[in-house]
């Protein structure tokens, strides 16, 4: 029984080496300078270890789209993953009103997920999630308001795990990028773009 036990409180296990070296890859990944991308407090109950980004898509003072990516990590495997890893992902946009009524515009989101994937040359397994688009009427002293319609997405797959069994966090991380400016209308960055930056290192909890 370690202090911890002792005292009633729970101890947590010192992250191991894979994810540690997943988590420094997220962390020098480089993005493009319109998404700003910071860590956020990582869900506790999901997998043993976690990290999570949230992110915003800006253009001037208007933000475009925001979204979040979490890194779970259960070193023993998950059978419903196939594999130690998951990414799990939540992204929402705006919507204008020509996109909002578009029947196709569900399989045209998750098409970009895996499209934005494929394009960074990454291998990955068991993808699921939904797409959800909902709109907004204004009534009663709101009704000045116009019309708003929002598409949300939310994802999650495994990320095939390379040399020592850590996965290529950093390209996944680049890949939902990629996705995350598609959604908000930005251009595409060519590949080697230089209007990239590196995400800020901010030292932390690496594990629940």
């Amino acid at each position: 029984m370690n202090e911890g036990d002792r005292d009633g409180t729970r101890t947590t296990p010192p992250a191991p080496p894979p994810f540690r070296a997943a988590v420094d890859a997220l962390r020098s990944a480089r993005l493009r300078p319109q998404i700003e991308v910071e860590p956020t407090p990582a869900p506790k109950r999901l997998a043993p270890f976690a990290y999570a980004l949230e992110a915003t898509v800006v253009d001037g003072e208007q933000e475009l789209a925001d979204g979040r990516l979490v890194l779970l990590h259960d070193p023993a495997g998950h059978d419903a993953w196939r594999g130690t890893f998951r990414l799990v992902t939540l992204i929402r946009a705006e919507l204008e009103p020509e996109m909002a009524v578009d029947p196709l515009l569900p399989d045209v989101c998750w098409s970009w997920l895996t499209g934005a994937l494929q394009a960074r040359g990454l291998t990955y397994g068991e993808p699921s999630g939904t797409v959800t688009r909902a709109s907004s009427h204004y009534f009663g002293g709101l009704s000045a308001r116009p019309a708003a319609s929002q598409i949300e997405i939310r994802a999650s797959w495994t990320p095939r795990e390379g040399l020592g069994g850590v996965p290529d966090t950093g390209s996944h991380l680049a890949a939902w990028c990629d996705l995350l400016a598609q959604v908000a209308g930005l251009p595409p960055a060519g590949p080697g773009d230089a209007s990239v930056v590196t995400l800020p290192q901010r030292r932390g909890p690496q594990s629940r």
